[in-house]
């Protein structure tokens, strides 16, 4: 069948771990390495990136340093979440991530853990982070939690991340509800400056993830994900990633005019937008220039979006302490 005009293959829906075993005896698991697949599970990486968002957010809302104990909970209550999401997610997706490079030597793949301990293992920490947040931190910064991991887990992984190359825009939805539980775990409420946090992460997120969409996208093409850069050219993937840009850059400088931020963020956003448009406009030139391979170098913009965002968040947390 098809997706989106997107040959879609059939897969083996065991994990390619799995299937070696069966030929090649049982799979060692010693307890250590046990350990760190469980953890891998988590996607500790990405997680990081999350806990960027939240954390300055809260130095925000405080207006200088927040209940550092609050803080702790806030933060493993939104590591044990997004765990619990990512874990669900490599159920959900083994049979692709057993032919795609990037992701074949995952824990379900390699067959270090079974499926139903990994389905058992997301489904307990969505429990726990919920009940964590609910009970120590607040129920709304519960409730936006469990919403983002419920978002995350049927909205992009089960229907739209293999039926459109819109995926990653809604998808990333879920990728911008820690700027919102931040914020609600120091008020119990929630505000404009979230949410325009919200947006500068939601237009962040498609020209983040299209630039290793396009270094990767045999590997999604492979197994009919149809991730943009799959289904349309470089050059159109680039004008997508510029637009993206400005408007992410635009909205990222409301926060001082509404009253949020002071000079120093302001000054932190315009250096570091413009820096960002630089490399999102020099992309696309040399993606109209028809240049392909390692030429290409749409990693840059990947690398520097993460960059980008941590240097924007940490302006967030300091702000406050110059004003």
């Amino acid at each position: 069948m098809s997706l989106s005009g997107v040959c879609v293959t059939a897969v083996e829906s065991r994990p390619a771990g799995a299937l070696a075993g069966a030929s090649q005896g049982p799979v060692q698991r010693p307890f250590g390495a046990r350990v760190k697949a469980f953890v891998a599970l988590t996607k500790p990486r990405i997680i990081e990136l999350l806990l960027i968002t939240t954390v300055p957010v809260m130095f925000l809302a405080q207006q200088g340093v927040p209940d550092l104990v609050l803080v702790l909970l806030t933060c493993v209550g939104g590591y044990l979440s997004a765990g619990g999401a990512n874990a669900l997610n490599m159920y959900i997706d083994r049979d692709i991530d057993a032919l795609m490079d990037r992701t074949s030597q995952r824990p379900l793949v390699t067959g270090m853990v079974s499926p139903r301990e990994c389905l058992a293992f997301g489904i307990t920490l969505a429990v726990v982070s919920t009940l964590l947040f609910g009970l120590t931190v607040n129920w709304l910064s519960a409730w936006l939690s469990l919403g983002a991991l419920l978002f995350y887990v049927v909205v992009y992984t089960m229907i739209l991340k293999r039926r459109t190359a819109q995926n990653i825009v809604w998808g990333g939805i879920a990728g911008c509800m820690p700027v919102l539980i931040g914020w609600s775990a120091v008020t119990d409420s929630l505000s404009w400056a979230p949410v325009i946090l919200f947006l500068v992460i939601f237009f962040w997120t498609p020209p983040h993830y299209w630039p290793l969409s396009m270094k990767v996208k045999d590997d999604y093409a492979r197994v009919g994900v149809p991730m943009l850069p799959v289904v349309a050219s470089n050059k159109t993937v680039a004008r997508q990633i510029v637009l993206y840009s400005w408007v992410m850059v635009a909205v990222s400088l409301l926060l001082t005019p509404l009253g949020y931020t002071g000079w120093f963020y302001t000054a932190v956003a315009l250096a570091s937008g413009g820096w960002w448009l630089w490399e999102a406009h020099a992309l696309q030139n040399r993606a109209k220039a028809e240049v392909t391979g390692a030429k290409l170098k749409e990693m840059r913009l990947f690398h520097w979006s993460i960059t980008y965002v941590s240097l924007l968040f940490v302006a967030i947390a300091v702000d406050p302490f110059l004003r």
